[in-house]
This record gives C-alpha cells, sequence and structure tokens, in this order.
C-alpha cells in the first residue's frame, strides 16, 4: 500500500458503482455489505483504494447523485453500520474508501430545498439559485441542462425559477452564500473524521455560477464562432470563482494525517484548464483527464493527449481513466468487445505514468449491455446521445443464475451481461484477462521505490505507443492490426503474449500488443 503523506500518488483507485457490484441480501441491489464482502478481490487485484459512486439518502432520480442528506447512509445500501463496517474491513487489507461529495446540487427532496419552497424569506431561501422571469416572462437567461432543455423550472408559490444544471428535481445550490460554505466544510470533516479517505467531486467545474446570471455566448447560427469569443458556458459553469471554494477545502483536506485526498470531475475545455484546478499545489491533488478517455484509441491521438498533458500539467500528477459510470466501459468504447484490445486498453491505462482509475469489471473486459427500453433506470443521457445504464450493470462474479452477485431466483435490478468470462473462471484461468491486469497492477507496485525521472514518449512507427518510466522500463503498444517494426533494445519481462517474455522483442510486434522491456 502507498504510504506516507501522498499515498495516493503511486497507487491504484478503482471505482466501485455500489448497486452493481454485490447483492449482500437478495433484493436484487448491490450494497456496501456485498462490497465488504469481496474486498479479498480488491486485495487480490492489489488496488490501493477504492471510489464509491454515491451513498447517500435519495430519492434516486439520478441514482444517488440527487442527495437529501449528506451525513448519512441510504438504508438500501446497509446505512452507517454498513459504511463503518466497510472502512474497517478494508482498512484491515490496506485499502482506503473515497466517498462521491455531490455539492452542485441537492435532491428537491433534501430538508433545505423543501424549507426554501415556503417563500422567499426562508431561512434556507438563499442556499439556492432563484431568480425572477426574464421581461418575457420566461427564464432569466439561456442557460441549459446538461440534461436537455433550460436549466430554469418555474416556481409558482413565488413567482421566481430556480435553477438546476442536471434535473429540476436537483436544484443547484449558490455557492455565493457563506452558510453554504461552512455547511460543506462541515461536510467534509463529518466524512474524513469517520475515517473516509477523501472524495470524489462531482461536477466540480460547475458548482460556482456567475453571480450576475449573465448569458452564456452564442456562436453565431451557421457559423462556427470566431476564435476571439467566449466559449459556451463561460457563465454557467467554469468560473474562476470556483479556485476559492478549491483552495478552502484542500486547507482542510490537509489538515489531516494521512492526507485525504480531493479528486475532481473534472470536464475541463482544454488540458491547460485542466491543469488550472490543481493551482499552485493547493487545489485537487487529482482530476480527471476526460481529453484522455475521449481520445479514440489510437496510437496517434493518445500521444497528443498525453504529450499535451505532460506540457500543461507540469509538475503535477495526472489522473487517467478510460471507463466509468457516466461514459461507458473501455472495452466497448475503446476495444470493440475484442480482447487483445482490452489487453492494450489495460496496458496503456495502467502504466503511464500517473494515477490510474479501474471502473469494476474493466479487470474482466467487461464490456456495455444492450437495454431495453423496459429495463432503462436512468434518466440521463451520454454525450453520444445512449443511455448510461448499459455501463452500469451488475458485476458478474460467477456463471451461475445471478452471476454471484445475487441469488439464483432474484432478479438484479439491472440484467446481466452474457458476454464476457466472469470473475471465477478468469482467476481460475492464469491466461485471461483479468489476469493480465493483476500482473499490471503488481508491475507498477513493484516500481514504486525504483520510479525515478519524468516519463518519456519515444519514437516510435506510426501506429505504437512508447514510452519510458523515468530510469525505469520501456513500454510499447501496438495499436493497429498489422505487425510493425519497432527497435527498442532490451529483455522483455512482461508480454501481452507471455511466450515472448525473456526474449528481445526482435524485428516486429504484432498487432494489438504490448510489452515491458529491461533496457538498463
Amino acid at each position: 500500500m502507498v504510504g506516507g503523506s501522498m499515498w495516493w500518488k503511486n497507487g491504484v483507485l478503482y471505482q466501485v458503482y455500489p448497486r452493481s457490484f454485490q447483492d449482500s441480501d437478495g433484493d436484487g441491489v448491490g450494497d456496501l455489505d456485498g462490497v465488504a464482502m469481496r474486498l479479498d478481490h480488491l486485495a487480490w487485484l492489489g488496488v490501493d483504494a477504492i471510489w464509491l459512486n454515491p451513498i447517500h439518502p435519495s430519492p434516486n432520480r439520478d441514482w444517488g447523485y440527487d442527495v437529501s442528506d449528506y451525513l448519512d447512509v441510504a438504508p438500501e445500501l446497509g446505512g452507517m453500520p454498513a459504511l463503518d463496517r466497510l472502512i474497517a474491513e478494508a482498512s484491515r487489507r490496506e485499502i482506503r474508501v473515497i466517498l462521491d461529495l455531490v455539492p452542485n446540487h441537492t435532491s428537491d427532496r433534501h430538508p433545505w430545498f423543501l424549507d426554501a419552497l415556503t417563500g422567499p424569506d426562508a431561512e434556507h431561501r438563499a442556499w439556492y439559485v432563484w431568480a425572477d422571469p426574464s421581461p418575457d416572462g420566461g427564464p432569466p437567461n439561456n442557460w441549459r441542462s446538461t440534461f436537455g432543455g433550460p436549466a430554469w423550472t418555474f416556481d409558482d408559490s413565488s413567482d421566481q425559477y430556480f435553477l438546476h444544471n442536471f434535473l429540476p428535481q436537483q436544484p443547484d445550490l449558490n455557492w455565493w452564500n457563506d452558510e453554504v460554505r461552512d455547511e460543506f466544510d462541515r461536510i467534509l470533516r463529518f466524512w474524513f473524521d469517520r475515517g473516509v479517505a477523501g472524495f470524489r467531486i462531482d461536477v466540480a467545474h460547475a458548482i460556482v455560477k456567475d453571480r450576475e446570471l449573465r448569458d452564456d455566448p452564442m456562436a453565431p447560427p451557421g457559423i462556427g464562432a470566431p476564435e476571439s469569443a467566449e466559449p459556451p458556458e463561460t457563465f454557467s459553469m467554469h468560473r474562476p470563482e470556483v479556485h476559492d471554494v478549491l483552495r478552502r477545502w484542500r486547507r482542510i483536506a490537509d489538515a489531516y494525517e494521512p492526507r485525504r485526498v480531493l479528486i475532481g470531475e473534472t470536464w475541463a475545455r482544454s488540458l491547460p484548464d485542466l491543469a488550472r484546478y490543481y493551482g499552485e499545489g493547493e487545489e485537487l491533488h487529482l482530476a480527471f483527464n476526460f481529453a484522455f478517455a475521449s481520445a479514440p484509441f489510437e496510437a496517434a491521438a493518445l500521444r497528443e493527449v498525453i504529450e499535451a498533458t505532460e506540457v500543461a500539467l507540469d509538475d503535477a500528477w495526472p489522473l487517467w481513466t478510460a471507463s466509468n459510470h457516466d461514459i461507458g466501459r473501455l472495452a466497448t468504447r475503446w476495444a470493440g468487445g475484442d480482447e487483445a484490445r482490452v489487453r492494450c486498453a489495460l496496458f496503456v491505462l495502467l502504466m503511464l505514468q500517473g494515477t490510474p482509475v479501474l471502473y469494476a469489471g474493466d479487470e474482466i473486459g467487461l464490456p456495455e449491455v444492450e437495454i431495453l427500453d423496459a429495463q432503462r433506470r436512468d434518466e440521463g443521457v451520454r454525450a453520444d446521445g445512449r443511455g448510461r445504464d448499459g455501463g452500469r450493470t451488475p458485476m458478474p462474479w460467477t456463471s451461475d443464475p445471478g452471476a454471484g452477485f445475487t441469488e439464483p431466483h432474484v432478479e438484479p435490478w439491472l440484467p446481466l451481461g452474457e458476454s464476457v468470462t466472469p470473475v471465477e473462471d478468469q482467476r481460475a484461468n492464469i491466461d485471461s484477462v483479468l489476469h493480465w491486469c493483476r500482473r499490471l497492477v503488481r508491475f507498477r507496485a513493484d516500481l514504486r521505490g525504483s520510479r525515478s525521472g519524468s516519463q518519456m514518449l519515444l519514437d516510435a512507427p506510426e501506429g505504437v505507443l512508447a514510452w519510458r518510466l523515468g530510469s525505469g522500463p520501456t513500454l510499447a503498444a501496438n495499436l493497429g492490426d498489422r505487425p510493425l517494426p519497432v527497435d527498442i533494445p532490451g529483455r522483455i519481462v512482461l508480454a501481452s503474449d507471455p511466450s515472448r517474455e525473456g526474449h528481445t522483442l526482435g524485428s516486429a510486434m504484432n498487432g494489438w500488443s504490448c510489452v515491458i522491456l529491461e533496457t538498463g
């Protein structure tokens, strides 16, 4: 386990969608005691911390991202006792627990908002963003909800609109209000005192809005915006004032020992913008790099993002991910369900210098599952217009009915996929994707004490991504169908084709293959 004040820096983080990880009580829904049941799998895999998607009480219009109580745990997930048990059991295995923090908005069922609805003089009215109608009676400005339509809903009782960047049932908090800031200071300390190792901060780039509620810029119809024009969402998110909040939280996190970690969901408009969320080392510890996750799985495209990330972040530490509950799974997005490509995707994700995040199921190459309209649970949509349920389906642990996720006779909350070999069978096969993933994680762990210097991208034929980790090994991945000549000296110590290990690279790399070479 990574020790010291920056334990997160060289570890592997693992995202758990609790409802889909393990059902402990036979109701078809995963829960926190179920996560605890599977900690031995995570310890065997070698992860350093788990990030739990929201576990707070919620009406679940957005599956936990509409919080109705920030200081408790949803009863259907086991309540506070289950979280305490999970933290204790994870600690025994030297695994830390990170929670999801949702500071941009609450549920419309949160007591704060229910109070705010009682009138303009309510105690919590100013905790949310309210505005009078525009002169024509419509919304106060042109801001749009991420889920479509105006970001404003009219409240008949007060003749005002309230703001919601997502569903109308997710009213946005007013981060210009000092009482809101003080309350979230208390929320952070409450969970840190309970043993939580940090937070992944939902939409960290969006919590502060323009105080004057100015319209977002609009491109002229029919043509692209001129280079001098301000980008969209200039006033509804990406405000410079958000950095004051992040610095405030960093001071709280750094007051604990060992240090707690702050990880931002940062949909930055550019990599230099992403770097700003790290500040001068006094804001976020880690920030999600969606330029990397959104890039085509091609050597040239990935190299471009990696190079630009290194320039933009400078001394800040990168965070890499290729799957999550919103963007879908790498086995589908990057690999198209092909096992050789899955192995290469895991190789790139886990072996770049920085902190990788595995999404539960990545380690077995779990693809997305086709969800019929009648099975749909989620109201949100991804950028590609597809629903998000297909990337949130239960983990297949065994080949038995119920897949080891739930009881054989119980219907799981989302359908199980049948196109991947389950964990139990992959664990019994040393040549499986699961064992490959574990070897990569363990190889990273072996480098922790000896890695020095910065990562260096190397010249390579078109289609090959190659780099060296400081004074350590050289790595190469052929991200194409055909063999390519690659001239890297040294002995292969790990390869997607194990028969190559112990040998030199020779004159070519096969298509969709990857290797680690000792070159010193």
